[in-house]
């Protein structure tokens, strides 16, 4: 998987090893050589990943990570921090800023380019939902959301797996009131609890025996209600090789043992972070789905949706009964608007929303066809049998007045009905419906016109 990578350094002798290392690997580098020159880069250039030292003159390199997450442009980049500084206080300073890790100098290849791998494979999904959200925005349907440093953690659910009683113990300790957390000793038995809670994230100890650790994260991220969640492994300092594999398998951080308590709290935040970001991203994704296929006024079905499913069961359908359609039209409506005013009209339109809602069975589905119209499809439903759905709706609608800010008002509807026959077009039967939905009209309203195709 290539990526355009930024490398920020204010020593150019640096930029050309890291810049060699990574071409090696082809990833394609650009280079930035101050804070201000790094951050209209992000912005210009969209990287994909920001390789930033932190001992810049000027603008430091935890200022520079504070603006890029501050940033509704650039806030979504990875941003891993490479320093001679290894305090586990600059560290925390690092990933308080919003950075996604830090790596000391001198840098080890092998682990910088599992770490890289890691997150890049990260921003390639939240890239696929953020294009989805742009999507969506466009069309005016949602705005998207922005990651955001400030959280409310003391309501993050976080899941340790360790099967050392001590560890246990002392990892307890350590996040108490910082987190709503859960221990468990068996590697099988977090897998079963995640699988119905969802957690922010999941701490894995390397040295787990049931099963081992890294056999854990796999199953983890082999089943689908667990695909998602972070992965935070607990490794000790010789276990870089299982660190690679583990990062190759899908942990998304890791904290080297002995652990420090503010470094692990600031690991599990940023894990907590992202986790919600992407849950913003997936939700607001489904409520834009949502909404581009629902009357935002009557929270029934639109128009498109409706012809699209017409012709679906139209298509599939291996019934003999074929499938009804309803067509319904309110009456008089223009006198509601007219003497009351649109507002008491939309309430007139979504009660009797409502009260189709209520009034068909679990296979028929409601759709605002437009205006005052309202459509229902029944599968394998023939005419006859549509009869009992029509009626229902009829009386449904008009044999209770609607309560409204203007009062109390009586709302009645003329319906037009018909079933499918062999090749029918969704057209046609909406055509058909649609003529005898009239033909009530003309007929004196408040009535049901069933017909059959000629």
């Amino acid at each position: 998987m290539t990526a355009r990578i930024l490398v920020v350094d204010d020593i150019r002798t640096n930029i050309k090893v890291l810049e060699a290392k990574l071409t090696s690997e082809y990833y394609e580098v650009i280079s930035a050589s101050s804070g201000p020159e790094a951050l209209e880069a992000a912005v210009n250039l969209k990287p994909d990943l920001i390789l930033l030292d932190v001992m810049m003159p000027g603008m430091d390199g935890f200022e520079v990570c504070r603006r890029l997450k501050g940033d509704p442009d650039t806030a979504h980049i990875p941003v891993i921090m490479v320093t001679a500084l290894g305090d586990p206080e600059d560290r925390v300073q690092g990933l308080s800023a919003g950075a996604d890790d830090f790596l000391t100098k001198p840098v080890d290849d092998i682990a910088m380019f599992a770490r890289v791998r890691s997150l890049l494979r990260v921003k390639l999904m939240l890239d696929e939902l953020r294009m989805r959200e742009r999507t969506s925005a466009s069309l005016g349907v949602i705005s998207p959301p922005v990651p955001s440093l400030d959280e409310d953690y003391a309501a993050a659910q976080i899941l340790l797996v360790e099967d050392n009683p001590r560890d246990q113990l002392r990892l307890q300790r350590m996040i108490e009131g910082q987190f709503r957390t859960e221990m468990t000793a068996d590697g099988l038995e977090a897998l079963h609890r995640a699988r119905q809670v969802e957690y922010d994230s999941v701490v894995v100890s390397l040295g787990l025996q049931n099963p081992d650790g890294l056999r854990l994260c796999s199953q983890f991220r082999t089943t689908e209600e667990t695909r998602n969640v972070p992965i935070l492994l607990l490794v000790g300092p010789d276990d870089q090789k299982q660190l690679v594999k583990g990062l190759e398998i899908g942990v998304t951080d890791y904290v080297v043992r002995p652990i420090d308590r503010n470094e692990f709290i600031a690991r599990l935040r940023a894990q907590v972070r992202r986790k919600r970001y992407q849950d913003r991203l997936r939700l607001h994704y489904q409520q834009s789905m949502e909404m581009a296929v629902t009357d935002p006024l009557t929270g029934l079905y639109n128009r498109r949706y409706m012809a699209s499913h017409l012709a679906t069961l139209l298509a599939q359908s291996a019934s003999q009964h074929g499938t009804a359609v309803a067509i319904l039209d309110l009456d008089y409506f223009k006198k509601v608007n007219d003497t009351h005013g649109h507002p008491v009209g939309d309430e007139v339109l979504r009660e009797v929303g409502n009260r189709i809602v209520r009034n068909i069975r679990g296979i028929d589905m409601a759709c605002r066809f437009g205006g005052e119209e309202f459509v229902v499809l029944m599968p394998d439903t023939d005419l006859e049998s549509s009869e009992v759905v029509a009626n229902r709706l009829l009386q449904a609608i008009g044999g209770k007045p609607v309560t409204t800010r203007a009062g109390d008002l009586t709302v009645t509807c003329s319906i037009g009905c018909t079933s499918s026959q062999g090749g029918d077009t969704a057209d046609s039967l909406l055509k058909r419906a649609d003529d005898a939905m009239y033909e009530a009209k003309n007929g004196g309203r408040n009535r049901i016109i069933y017909r059959t195709a000629s």
